[in-house]
C-alpha cells in the first residue's frame, strides 16, 4: 500500500521540496507540476499537492500520512503533529513590526487597543496574550505590509526573512514570536502504522541535503607525507587509501569534505606534494 505524502503546490516551499524529493529518488514523472497527485514510479509513495496552510490539517485528519509544511502553520493550525525532520529551508521568523514612524520600538511601547493584522491570528493573539497586552487582532489573508499605511492596523505580525520587505514599507520589528522553517510532518497514528515506509523517505531526504554539503575529493599523495595528510583530511572515518601500481612512492586517499573546507584543503594537499587533484559533487550521502 501506498503512503500519501502531502507538499506545497506553490509559493516559497514547493520548489525546495519538489527538488529534494526527485534528488532522493522519488520519481515524480514529467508533468508532475499538471497535476493535483501524482503515483511515484516504482515507489510506494503518492505525492499529493495541495496548499501548505492545509497540510497540517489533512495530517491529523489522516487524509495524507506525511507532509512537508511550516513550523509556522503547524504551530498556528494548533494541531498536535510528529516533526520527522528538519529541511533547512524556508527558514525565517514570525515577527511583529511597527511603522518606522510610530516610535515602538519594543513589545512594552505598544499600547492596549492596537490592532495588529496578520494572517496567524493564534499565533498572535497567544503572543499579546504572553506579554500582558491587551490588543484587537485583526485576520487577512493578503500582504499585511500595506495594512498600516492604510490606516487599517496600527501594526503587524507576518514571516521575516532579511527583513527587507519591511524596511521597503517603512516598517521596523519590534519582537520576534516564532523562529521557523520547512520540515516534515506526520501524526502519532499515521507513524504507527506505517513507520519503515515513512523513514525511508525520511532517510533519502536526509541523505540529499548532507550530500548538498560535501564534496569527494581525491589526490595522489607522496607517501611519506600520509600521516599529515590524514589528520589533514578526517573525512568519514578517515579518508581511503590506496596503493597505486607501479608507484610506491605515492598512494591515492579519497576523503569526503565539506565545501567550505575544500578551498584549505586543494591547497594544503599542493603544499605536502599532491598531484591529479580531483573534485566530485555527491548526489546523497548515507551517513
Amino acid at each position: 500500500m501506498s503512503i500519501k505524502m502531502a507538499i506545497p503546490n506553490k509559493g516559497r516551499l514547493n520548489e525546495r521540496a519538489v527538488e529534494l524529493l526527485s534528488k532522493s529518488g522519488i520519481d515524480l514523472g514529467e508533468e508532475w507540476g499538471r497535476k493535483l497527485y501524482v503515483k511515484a514510479e516504482d515507489q510506494n509513495v503518492e505525492i499529493i499537492f495541495v496548499r501548505a496552510t492545509d497540510i497540517p490539517a489533512f495530517i491529523a485528519a489522516g487524509a495524507v500520512d506525511m507532509g512537508v509544511t511550516g513550523e509556522d502553520l503547524v504551530a498556528e493550525s494548533g494541531y498536535k503533529l510528529r516533526k520527522l525532520m528538519d529541511l533547512e529551508f524556508g527558514v525565517c521568523r514570525l515577527s511583529v513590526a511597527a511603522p518606522e514612524s510610530s516610535g515602538i520600538k519594543d513589545v512594552k511601547d505598544i499600547p492596549d487597543g492596537a490592532k495588529i493584522a496578520t494572517s496567524f491570528p493564534n499565533l498572535t493573539k497567544e503572543f499579546f496574550r504572553s506579554e500582558g497586552k491587551d490588543v484587537s487582532v485583526i485576520e487577512i489573508s493578503g500582504a499585511a505590509e500595506i495594512m498600516p499605511y492604510l490606516g487599517t492596523a496600527d501594526l503587524i505580525s507576518d514571516l521575516v526573512a532579511s527583513g527587507s520587505t519591511l524596511r521597503m514599507n517603512s516598517l521596523a520589528e519590534v519582537a520576534k514570536i516564532m523562529d521557523t522553517q520547512a520540515a516534515i510532518y506526520t501524526s502519532d497514528e499515521s507513524f504507527g502504522k506505517n513507520s519503515a515506509e515513512m523513514m525511508d523517505v525520511v532517510d533519502s531526504v536526509k541523505s540529499v541535503i548532507a550530500a548538498e554539503d560535501r564534496k569527494y575529493l581525491m589526490a595522489d599523495v607522496p607517501k611519506n607525507r600520509l600521516e599529515q595528510i590524514q589528520s589533514m583530511l578526517p573525512g568519514i572515518g578517515g579518508p581511503t587509501v590506496l596503493a597505486i601500481a607501479g608507484n610506491d612512492e605515492m598512494v591515492a586517499v579519497h576523503a569526503v569534505i565539506r565545501s567550505k573546507d575544500v578551498y584549505r584543503a586543494v591547497n594544503d594537499l599542493k603544499r605536502l606534494g599532491g598531484k591529479g587533484i580531483l573534485l566530485l559533487s555527491i548526489d546523497r550521502l548515507v551517513e
